[in-house]
């Protein structure tokens, strides 16, 4: 099957195409159209010249096609879930899972499109402002340029065009090279809900030629990026004065006080760090135990381990499959040996396993300056450390250039209290894991963990310009 481009409402063929092999079985799944600089502009003047025609539409209509393309969802759920789960090796019950959030994120933007409000503003409040009404609207920003990553390849393909569309924006999106044919699937689902011509335009290829010509084109005037710390610096700086949202990195840590049923949160912290292989921005990769439930909790935690079930994703048994690529499977067993060898001590897992997958590992007493502390391990592996003190704990979770989202465990209103002043980060989680996201709140890091907020209706003051309309009483 060869893939080729979604370009103005219809598919457009390119000159190279790059083979897609499933992660797991290595067999071909498609050719998938490479696009040069001359598709990539035919999609921006796609989306250029359709940005009339999304003015035109009022909310109500906008709202329409986007639930009619969540129900159209709804109705080939097994088919999208078979295909995430080939070409991001997610296993297949996750991958239905995502289908229904996906779902439910077209349905929050469908609502979202409905409300779009201002506000009065009250210019009497000020001397000078006497006789005078005042009130605001936000107004679509135009193209927005959208570039989404592999682990979530049609829920947070969702959070760039659900937001878009219902603000009235439109879209070229560039979605992963491992995770496509999602993409291509619900470009073609909106295509039949009535989305007008260019209003959606997919492009596929090199991240780095087709970025740069999103951050080259005047016309695209807001950039949505999901992905690494990395690439997203490097967006942001040739970026200039476009607006940018970004999904960024973590290595998110969770506290577990001493006053805790460990038998309930351990479970909840596997499922947590080994979901998808670990694959997931909000995965659980450092969790800091009071050192009077600490043993207990690491009992826990492998009894729980080893309970997952590794192999093919579209096995219904199947918990953890494989990475998404072999350098990431060399990439994380290299970093466990590296903690070893500085002391830590792995209680479970450790080792790489057939069809590029890792055993979901634990590892304790882990130094805070090897790599599994340091950075994003993006693989099924979470270190367990100690604590004395909860003002350490904090320190610890502190101890990180990211903060997307970190959870705590404790039946102490003060130290819950404590915990969401102190701790840097994006989101909270008090007695929950940081891998909790239900697709309406906002959702979002500071420091190396990204720029802006998600959730629909907080990704839509992103994506749109606010104007403000000022009416003097006097007759002239």
């Amino acid at each position: 099957m060869k893939q080729h481009l979604w370009i103005n409402g219809q598919h457009m063929e390119a000159s190279k195409y790059q083979e897609l092999k499933s992660p797991y079985t290595d067999e071909l799944l498609a050719e998938v159209a490479i696009a040069g600089q001359d598709q990539v502009k035919a999609a921006v003047d796609a989306a250029s010249g359709a940005i009339r025609k999304m003015n035109a539409l009022p909310a109500h209509k906008r709202a329409d096609i986007l639930l009619k393309t969540a129900q159209l969802l709804a109705e080939r759920k097994e088919e999208a879930a078979a295909i995430i789960a080939k070409e991001a090796a997610k296993p297949i019950k996750t991958a239905r899972a995502e289908v229904d959030r996906t779902v439910m994120t077209y349905t929050f933007a469908a609502e979202e499109a409905r409300r779009l409000n201002g506000e009065t503003i009250s210019l009497d409040a000020a001397p000078g402002g006497e006789n005078r009404t005042a009130y605001t609207v936000r107004e679509p920003i135009g193209v927005i340029g959208a570039i989404t990553p592999f682990n979530f390849p049609m829920n947070l393909v969702a959070h760039k065009l659900g937001p878009a569309f219902a603000a009235g924006n439109t879209v070229v999106l560039k979605p992963a090279t491992q995770t496509p044919l999602s993409a291509y699937f619900i470009g073609k689902l909106f295509h039949e809900a009535g989305l007008p011509e260019g209003a959606l335009n997919i492009v596929t290829g090199k991240g780095s030629e087709i970025g740069k010509h999103f951050t080259s084109d005047e016309r695209i005037k807001a950039l949505t990026f999901t992905g690494s710390p990395d690439v997203g610096k490097k967006l942001k700086q040739e970026a200039g004065m476009r607006k940018t949202l970004l999904e960024l990195g973590s290595n998110s840590a969770v506290i577990v006080d001493d006053d805790t049923d460990v038998s309930k949160i351990a479970p909840r912290c596997v499922t947590g760090a080994f979901a998808y292989a670990g694959q997931v921005c909000i995965s659980v990769q450092r969790i800091y135990v009071h050192e009077s439930v600490f043993e207990e909790f690491v009992q826990k935690a492998v009894e729980a381990t080893k309970k997952l079930k590794l192999g093919n994703p579209l096995d219904e048994e199947t918990d953890v499959s494989s990475l998404i690529s072999g350098d990431d499977v060399d990439r994380a067993v290299s970093w466990i040996e590296e903690a070893e060898r500085a002391g830590a001590q792995i209680v479970c897992g450790g080792k790489n396993g057939d069809n590029q997958t890792v055993q979901p590992t634990i590892l304790v007493k882990v130094p805070s300056d090897v790599n599994l502390s340091c950075q994003e391990a993006f693989a099924p592996i979470v270190i367990i450390n100690s604590f004395k003190t909860f003002d350490e704990a904090i320190d610890e979770v502190n101890n990180s250039k990211y903060g997307l989202q970190a959870g705590v465990f404790t039946n102490k209103v003060d130290l819950a209290f404590q915990a969401a002043k102190a701790l840097h980060v994006g989101g909270v989680m008090i007695n929950d894991i940081p891998t909790f996201r239900v697709d309406h709140m906002p959702y979002g890091g500071v420091k190396d963990s990204g720029f802006g907020r998600e959730g629909i209706k907080y990704a839509i003051e992103e994506l749109t310009e606010l104007k403000l309309i000022s009416f003097n009483h006097a007759k002239f």
